[in-house]
């Protein structure tokens, strides 16, 4: 059955919310943003690139001929929905129903950043045979460690609407990508044959 492209955007919407109150309820603890992280990176891509491409081929399957246009509309409108109704509903969930896990997040985020601070002068110190540059490495490391002091770090917030509004706009590059991916793949010729033979 071929479903419009809102009601499968609605299911991709259901399905991210499913994913974020699993993660919400079962993994936050110590490594509930690097958990996150993880779902953001390769989890929601693949389902997100699964259900346009199910939007598209169901629909393919249903025409003998697909426009371009049809292709990506087809593609895009489904996970702009379901992004765009998501990030509004995680946004909401944070920010004014638990501002608890909103804290962990944000600092647990201040902390990876600690640690790949960390990891990266340990490393690069071990490799360094000069003294001077030794000496100048050190005081790079010093100086960036204020910043992650509890009184730099009190009104750190990587949740606001501003950054929110960032995460969609690189979320929406990923989504006409994979529309024009989609589109240039599933757009059939036979449009200029058809054409064709009718002169």
């Amino acid at each position: 059955m071929t479903k419009s492209s809102s009601t499968l955007g609605i299911i991709l919407f259901i399905a991210t919310m499913i994913i974020f109150f699993v993660a919400y309820y079962f993994f936050s603890g110590i490594n509930y943003f690097d958990i996150s992280l993880k779902i953001n990176a390769f989890v929601l891509p693949i389902l997100y690139a699964g259900g346009a491409f199910w939007s598209v081929k169901s629909f393919w399957n249903k025409n003998r001929v697909v426009s371009f246009k049809d292709a990506f509309s087809r593609a895009f409108i489904p996970m702009f929905i379901g992004g765009i109704l998501s990030i509004f509903s995680i946004y909401a969930f944070l920010n004014f129903v638990d501002t608890d896990a909103k804290k962990l997040l944000n600092y647990q985020y201040v902390q990876r950043q600690k640690t790949e601070l960390d990891t990266e002068y340990q490393s690069a110190r071990k490799i360094l045979k000069h003294q001077k540059d030794i000496d100048e490495l050190d005081k790079k490391y010093k100086e960036r460690l204020p910043s992650f002091s509890p009184e730099a770090i009190k009104g750190k917030d990587m949740l606001t609407a501003s950054h929110f509004s960032g995460y969609f706009a690189a979320i929406l590059i990923f989504y006409v990508v994979l529309s024009v991916f989609f589109g240039a793949f599933f757009r059939t010729r036979s449009v200029y044959q058809e054409t064709e033979n009718q002169e």
